[in-house]
């Protein structure tokens, strides 16, 4: 069980994997990847992103606007499970981090995933969208949806690159 960190699209990968070869959801994809016009070649587990919250007001796009417009940008934050291994890593079960992003793990599929074990570990304050997931039985494995290298710096490196580190030193005694 090796550790893993998925970011952003790291993030979205290892769902659409889960969703595909754990769950059962055969043509699981993202929207980000079906261009042809008119047809639907995925179920869209992975989504494009046309509406959130950012401070007290809701923010709206749509798949016409200019994509220069529908990302998801700055700090947000989010709530973390209980017991959850984010919640040991960052050691408490609120943070902020920085996104950027147009695409985003469609809630709807929450039910289905964690019931094979993809645990929703974070998620956005008004709980429809999802921060962050991590196998409920794998020691280290964890994707984000935000960008943690933003607030990262050589000397005071982020939680999630430290701890990553340290259960892939510890691994590697183990092989």
């Amino acid at each position: 069980k090796v550790p893993y960190l998925g970011i952003c699209l790291g993030m979205q990968m290892a769902v659409i994997e889960a969703a595909r070869n754990v769950a059962g959801i055969a043509e699981a994809g993202s929207e980000e990847f079906d261009h042809e016009l008119g047809k639907k070649r995925f179920e869209p587990v992975v989504y494009h992103l046309k509406e959130w919250v950012q401070g007290n007001h809701k923010v709206q796009r749509n798949a016409d606007d200019d994509k220069g417009g529908t990302m998801r940008l700055g700090a947000y934050d989010a709530t973390l499970a209980e017991g959850s291994n984010v919640a040991k890593v960052y050691g408490g079960t609120h943070i902020e981090e920085r996104h950027r992003h147009r695409y985003e793990v469609d809630i709807k599929y929450r039910e289905q995933l964690e019931a094979v074990g993809l645990r929703f570990s974070g998620m956005s304050p008004d709980g429809r969208l999802p921060e962050i997931v991590e196998w409920a039985d794998h020691p280290w494995f964890i994707g984000v949806q935000f960008h943690p290298e933003l607030k990262s710096k050589p000397f005071a490196p982020h939680p999630l690159f430290s701890d990553f580190v340290r259960a892939a030193i510890e691994t590697s005694r183990l092989v």
